[in-house]
């Protein structure tokens, strides 16, 4: 298990020295730098995204989806009542 973690921490490094042997240009290729910079603005886009994102107020109740009578009542979320819990 231990050299799973290692092997996967080192991954990242072992490819970047294998990638700077084999094209030793002044250089990462045109194309790389655009799809890290589409990459790096799509995850800025959703970060912004899920901070505005609509959220239950503190306190509220979630309610998991149900069978009832054969049907699946969805989940919701309830404010919780001033009843102490």
């Amino acid at each position: 298990m231990r050299f799973a973690e290692v092997a996967l921490l080192a991954l990242p490094f072992v490819v970047f020295v294998a990638w700077r042997l084999m094209a030793p240009s002044v250089g990462p290729p045109r194309v790389l730098v655009i799809a890290v910079t589409g990459a790096v603005g799509a995850m800025a886009v959703l970060l912004f995204a899920l901070w505005y994102e609509e959220a239950a107020p503190p306190g509220a109740a979630y309610v998991p989806a149900q069978l009832e009578d054969g049907k699946v009542l969805p989940s919701q979320v309830l404010p919780r009542n001033g009843s102490g819990r």
